[in-house]
């Protein structure tokens, strides 16, 4: 049964979350070392940057259709085959953790999992503030988070797809900006997500992506006919 957002198990999001961490934390700031958490190795910056990574992770539909549009630019096909093997199979039915949609995307409150890695030591969040309000997070993985991230994955193999797969939302992120903005921009052109209510549950657009893909697998095989059929008048 899928999980509705917000019944989330706190260990479970926290796990997700660190193995996200290991894969998206840059290299602390040498400027910024000194006011960097003892231990820190990496870090993520600001909350939108990590709430919005961790949504192509749980939504391998939106993440697929993604792929898909990449692939469309580039032609590349490891895109096309990656964007496959998720649509596929049932992975969009059954790896989904739904998210609701508040006023800047798909948003969970992270206190409950990123409380559990910090009283682990594996992660550390700091935050500078305005009079009004927390201007930003910064998530800090440490070399305690890091080696606990990479032997979870060694160690437990029902794990070894999220190992794989925070890592390809990461690359993802890299060809579109790695920031908040550019990420929250990205996935506000999916109109299914940006038409979600505030409040509201991100639907699937599972079977929208899936008939993305096999458009672009019978545009790509009329593609090669028609480039046989050119190579057989050439040599006639």
């Amino acid at each position: 049964m899928v999980a509705t957002a917000g019944d989330g198990d706190p260990f479970f999001d926290a796990v997700r979350l660190l193995l996200l961490l290991d894969a998206a934390a840059t290299g602390v700031d040498p400027q910024r070392v000194g006011t960097a958490p003892p231990g820190a190795v990496g870090v993520v910056r600001t909350q939108t940057f990590l709430q919005k990574l961790d949504f192509w992770l749980r939504y391998p539909d939106y993440l697929a259709d993604e792929l898909l549009t990449d692939y469309e630019k580039s032609s590349e096909p490891v895109l096309l085959e990656i964007a496959s093997n998720i649509l596929d199979s049932e992975e969009p039915e059954l790896r989904v953790i739904p998210m609701l949609r508040y006023k800047f995307g798909a948003y969970e409150p992270l206190d409950m999992p990123m409380s559990v890695l910090s009283v682990a030591g594996l992660a550390v969040v700091r935050w500078s503030r305005t009079e009004q309000r927390v201007r930003q997070y910064d998530y800090y993985l440490t070399a305690q988070g890091r080696a606990t991230a990479r032997a979870c994955v060694e160690d437990f193999p029902e794990l070894a797809w999220y190992g794989r797969r925070t890592r390809l939302v990461v690359a993802l992120a890299q060809g579109t900006g790695m920031t908040g903005t550019a990420l929250r921009r990205r996935q506000y052109l999916q109109r299914d997500y940006a038409g979600t209510g505030l409040n509201e549950e991100i639907a699937s657009i599972a079977e929208r992506a899936r008939r993305h893909l096999k458009a672009l697998k019978t545009l790509k095989a009329a593609a090669g006919v028609l480039c046989n059929g050119r190579r057989s008048a050439a040599r006639g």
